[in-house]
């Protein structure tokens, strides 16, 4: 019998927005298989933010931030199923408050699955050697891991991330409750964030020793 976490009743319940008791019994019936488990509360039919996965978003807009005076600028596309939602007010505020997190969190990918099996296994080396040069036991090494690349999605995964603007929630949870509140799936596509200078190497400047060297001349 797998071992159900807090963690993972937490994670279910910002998946589904179904009850706390329900998604503890849907972990434990699965196992702790976490695509099982939503599979699980749907059938049952208490999965709410669950029901509409497999519904097709095609409808949304696509938001644009820019912040500090010009210096980072995001686009987003954020999905729903109707042209009716994608103008309302409720929508237009969730696009901008995700191209806000976008902004100022700087995610990598917007869900856990889209991070890359290469880059996720190079994580794991990286934070496996961490955790054994720090002198822990290697029987709580993996343990340890485990739960460091659950801090890596929260900090890289723009569902995982907490929300900026109330650290509480998640943005997946914003995501499920703008969901539930307008009755149509809602998904974000995809995104895109420029930092200006980013990428380029920049001269750096030692004031001193060039004031020294100006002196020798």
């Amino acid at each position: 019998m797998a071992v159900i976490t807090a963690a993972m009743v937490k994670e279910l319940r910002e998946r589904t927005q179904a009850g706390m008791m329900d998604c503890k019994k849907a972990l434990n019936e699965t196992e702790g298989d976490m695509e099982k488990a939503i599979a699980y509360l749907r059938e049952k039919g208490l999965a709410a933010a669950a029901k509409k996965a497999g519904r097709v978003a095609a409808e949304g807009a696509v938001e644009s931030y820019i912040h500090m005076g010009g210096k980072i600028g995001v686009l987003v596309e954020v999905n729903c199923e109707t042209d009716f939602v994608a103008k309302t007010e409720t929508f237009k505020s969730l696009c901008h408050d995700v191209a806000l997190q976008i902004a100022a969190a700087n995610p990598l990918y917007i869900s856990k699955e889209d991070v890359p099996a290469a880059a996720l296994e190079k994580e794991k080396e990286i934070l496996r050697a961490q955790a054994l040069n720090e002198g822990k036991p290697e029987k709580i090494v993996d343990r340890m891991v485990e739960g460091r690349i659950s801090k890596y999605y929260s900090e890289n995964c723009l569902l995982e991330q907490a929300f900026v603007k109330n650290p509480d929630i998640t943005v997946g949870t914003l995501v499920n409750e703008a969901t539930l509140a307008s009755g149509e799936k809602i998904s974000i596509r995809r995104f895109v964030r420029y930092e200006c200078g980013e990428g380029i190497e920049k001269k750096e400047s030692n004031l001193a020793a060039e004031i020294a060297e100006m002196t020798r001349k």
